[in-house]
């Protein structure tokens, strides 16, 4: 059975201002297309459908028009929720959609109960793991402590049980949307750390063929049976060096995974430039970048005037400027955004408690400000949903 896997779509994303729909629609275009041309079996979307719980209208009608593309080729799509979506929103007719071939699974509870595809070798089982918000479902699941690795552990436990009453050589396929270790985060992916931790083994996804991942941005192979598709496009300049792709997987008789990578369509390249305002106007290095969407960095010790205006003029795709001039890391006017670099919220807490007690928290209040940070999250988690 062949695969092609995509994931974050992010339907109504901007990117600095810029309106992407055009562009997603163009990809969209490109998915049908490699479906008809690549003999594509079945089509898996592992989540973040759309960027937001209450997408924008124009998002939901790309959304409306890429199902009836994909229901019009006959050919059969899995997609899952993601933590940008509205799980109930997206799942909303999801019982009629899937007589038109379109299976959205958006429900934790239905995470062991698969959709039975089959191709001449037998049945394939595809089990929709949406993402699973810990303090959410940890009821659903029973499990004591509201971290990722328990919850979505106990949604395979589910899988694994259900593929044992399967017939002999019943193929499987899980989507997921979560934080594998080994992946490579981006600065466009939603933070969905609980407890301090946002990361889940590889091995949690043991005794299916393969798994198709989704939540961070760039591409990734985890493991052969493992794999991120990544978002088709480029939703911040931290994926300036990305290749934007999908995965087409051959899905052999006895289980075996053949991965080929397939290019996505891209709208603009991006460049990030950093230097003070004269040497980016004048460096003919950077004449490749001149059709680029910009992201400058202004080392500039004080502030130029129309700094934005004057970048333009060579870089008219120029949509983030960002100022950072050379100082030393002593320099009392170093950045407070640039002391912050690199620190979560949960660390950010603890130094503030450092600071203002002479000494940081202890393992107990640590352990408080972590339960804080999670209550809070799952709070806007619910109130995404209610909207």
């Amino acid at each position: 059975m062949r695969l092609l896997h995509t994931s974050d779509w992010h339907l109504g994303r901007a990117f600095h201002r810029v309106n992407l729909l055009g562009a997603q629609a163009e990809f969209i275009g490109h998915l049908v297309t490699t479906v008809r041309e690549r003999d594509v079996d079945a089509v898996v979307v592992s989540g973040d459908v759309y960027d937001r719980a209450v997408p924008p209208l124009a998002a939901v009608e790309l959304f409306d028009t890429a199902l009836h593309r994909l229901a019009d080729l006959g050919v059969p799509t899995v997609m899952i929720s993601g933590n940008h979506d509205s799980a109930r929103r997206l799942g909303v007719g999801a019982g009629l959609i899937d007589r038109a071939g379109i299976h959205l699974r958006t429900e934790p509870s239905a995470a062991g109960t698969p959709v039975i595809l089959r191709d001449a070798h037998g049945d394939v089982a595809f089990y929709g793991l949406p993402y699973l918000e810990p303090a959410l479902v940890k009821d659903e699941f029973a499990v004591d402590r509201a971290g990722h690795e328990a919850v979505l552990g106990a949604a395979m436990d589910r899988v694994r049980a259900d593929l044992a009453t399967r017939a002999p050589g019943t193929r499987s396929v899980v989507l997921a949307h979560a934080f594998v270790t080994g992946g490579q985060a981006s600065d466009s992916e939603r933070d969905i750390t609980v407890g301090g931790v946002a990361a889940v083994p590889a091995a949690i996804f043991d005794g299916v063929d393969y798994t198709a991942l989704g939540h961070l941005h760039g591409c990734q192979t985890i493991t052969d049976r493992v794999r991120y598709s990544g978002s088709p496009l480029a939703y911040s300049f931290s994926e300036t060096d990305h290749r934007k792709s999908m995965w087409l997987i051959d899905l052999d008789a006895d289980g075996s995974v053949g991965a080929e990578r397939l290019d996505c369509p891209v709208p603009r390249p991006l460049a990030r430039v950093r230097g003070t305002l004269d040497h980016l106007l004048a460096d003919p290095g950077l004449t490749r970048h001149e059709d680029a969407w910009i992201e400058a960095t202004l080392t500039d010790p004080v502030r130029p005037a129309e700094p934005m205006a004057r970048l333009t003029e060579r870089f008219p795709h120029t949509i983030s400027l960002v100022f950072d001039p050379e100082r030393t890391q002593d320099d009392p006017r170093v950045s407070y955004a640039r002391r912050l670099a690199g620190r979560g919220d949960q660390q950010i807490a603890q130094d503030f408690v450092a600071h203002v007690r002479g000494a940081g928290p202890d393992e107990d209040e640590a352990a408080v400000l972590r339960e804080a940070f999670d209550a809070v999250r799952a709070d806007h988690a619910v109130r995404e949903v209610a909207r």
